[in-house]
């Protein structure tokens, strides 16, 4: 019984992250195949779940090929990634530093990409990091983009010091 309400919980905790689709904005092709889907490059955008008005975009390498075809390819981790206010911000939820607000997996087993967040207080900035992650042995390929919080129309900008610990 134990286990089942850790579990719960700890499904809880993920559900901002694995709580909404990316957009796809567009794909364009990288590499040739004949017969098969061709290496792309996919770009995509996503809302932050926690802060409105604060939208990423992110490129991400989509294999072709017969394995990437049927989806068994094992993607690489080139990642990049550039998050904008889009709106006035408004913090729904508090978080912690380096709390995932998207994730998504990147192979049949043990690789994922992450996008998590904090806050620079002294500047008064959001700080997002996308990586890939794989249980074997990690991966060191990371972006990372800012976003200073900016007063939109008759809007104050909050601070995220009083919303991210």
């Amino acid at each position: 019984m134990r286990a089942i309400l850790t579990a719960a919980i700890l499904v809880a905790g993920l559900m901002p992250a694995l709580a909404q689709s990316p957009d796809l904005i567009f794909k364009k092709s990288t590499v040739f195949r004949f017969l098969t889907p061709d290496d792309k490059l996919a770009t995509y955008a996503i809302d932050d779940p926690d802060i409105e008005g604060v939208a990423c975009h992110y490129t991400i390498p989509e294999k072709g090929g017969v394995s990437g075809g049927l989806g068994l390819a094992e993607e690489v981790s080139d990642i990049s990634l550039a998050c904008r206010q889009v709106g006035p911000v408004k913090f729904k939820n508090k978080t912690e530093q380096g709390d995932v607000m998207f994730r998504q997996s990147r192979s049949v087993l043990f690789k994922r990409m992450q996008i998590v967040r904090g806050c620079d207080a002294k500047r008064n900035v959001l700080v997002y990091l996308v990586y890939s992650d794989k249980l074997i042995d990690g991966s060191p390929k990371n972006s990372t983009s800012s976003v200073p919080i900016m007063p939109w129309g008759q809007a104050e900008a909050p601070k995220c010091s009083e919303w991210i610990k």
